[in-house]
């Protein structure tokens, strides 16, 4: 699979802070890639530098297959990009808006392309107010209209969902993950919605402090450790003779009479639902409780 961003040992340091230390990404063609880690952690400085908005202090950036900065303006026509708080012109429409930065960046985007990507990010009732009347979620999704103008290969988030209602977000998920399905565009997204990251993205990594903590497949790293899974049950007390005698590998962790979590692995969840209820048990619920959340904060 190509790699479209590599990082090697990319380092940003501000006087005595560093804010990204020995950082080492690899971004796959195709990918909807997470980029996490705590407040300070160094996502947007990184994401700064992969938009050659900022210079790296040493360590070098591909993309494409081709070197910052040496190759800065090829790489940057082929990249769109949300980039912290979106700024227009308030006093011009949001069709105004794209038509106008649509001229300036060189794309050639006539009405109906323009109106179809206002479409696209569901404010094309809003194509003709002035962007002074929107609210923030509605300015993040025209900023996301304008990194898709000239219609990128690659497309770089910051905090896409600030300001977005749970309906704006499903929205902006579901635009996302059609754009990378319908459009084949690289995804990277800096968030701190975590179950956003976890229901969209395929691949991700966790920094903290300027470094990589781990990268790799959302699924696979969620799979790796024990899930916490609660079982609605009948009777909790024959739930756990049982478990005690089965070949399962799994610990009680809480008993409320009707509820039983236990942790165990992925795996053994299907084998030990079917081997309560052939014992005679009803199991009215199954709730997985491990998340990307639960990784996050004890991976860092």
């Amino acid at each position: 699979m190509e790699s479209i961003i590599t990082t090697k040992h990319l380092h940003k340091k501000y006087k005595n802070l560093h804010a990204v230390n020995d950082l080492n990404l690899s971004i796959m063609r195709g990918d909807i890639y997470g980029f996490l880690g705590p407040n300070g952690a160094g996502k947007s400085t990184t994401l700064r530098m992969l938009m050659s908005l900022i210079s790296p202090t040493s360590g070098t950036i591909d993309i494409f297959g081709k070197s910052l900065p040496q190759n800065q303006m090829e790489i940057m026509r082929k990249i769109g990009a949300l980039i912290e708080k979106p700024d227009f012109y308030l006093y011009l429409s949001a069709y105004k808006n794209l038509e106008l930065l649509g001229s300036i960046s060189g794309a050639k985007a006539d009405k109906k392309k323009l109106l179809s990507i206002l479409e696209l990010v569901g404010l094309e009732k809003r194509a003709d107010s002035k962007v002074k009347t929107f609210s923030q979620g509605m300015k993040q999704r025209l900023g996301l209209a304008q990194a898709l103008i000239h219609d990128p290969e690659l497309i770089v988030l910051d905090e896409p969902a600030n300001g977005l209602d749970p309906q704006g977000n499903k929205e902006l998920r579901e635009l996302i993950l059609r754009l990378n399905q319908e459009r084949k565009m690289t995804v990277v997204i800096s968030s701190h919605i975590l179950h956003e990251i976890e229901l969209m993205c395929n691949r991700m990594v966790i920094i903290n402090k300027g470094t990589t903590i781990v990268e790799g497949s959302v699924r696979d790293l969620l799979q790796t450790d024990k899930l916490k899974v609660r079982f609605g049950l009948n009777d909790t007390a024959k739930a756990k003779q049982l478990l005690g005698a089965s070949r399962f590998e799994a610990s009680i962790i809480e008993d409320t009479g009707v509820e039983l979590t236990i942790e165990t692995q992925q795996k053994f969840i299907a084998g030990i639902n079917s081997y309560f209820t052939a014992n005679g048990l009803e199991v009215d619920s199954i709730l997985q409780m491990r998340s990307l959340e639960d990784y996050f904060l004890n991976t860092i």
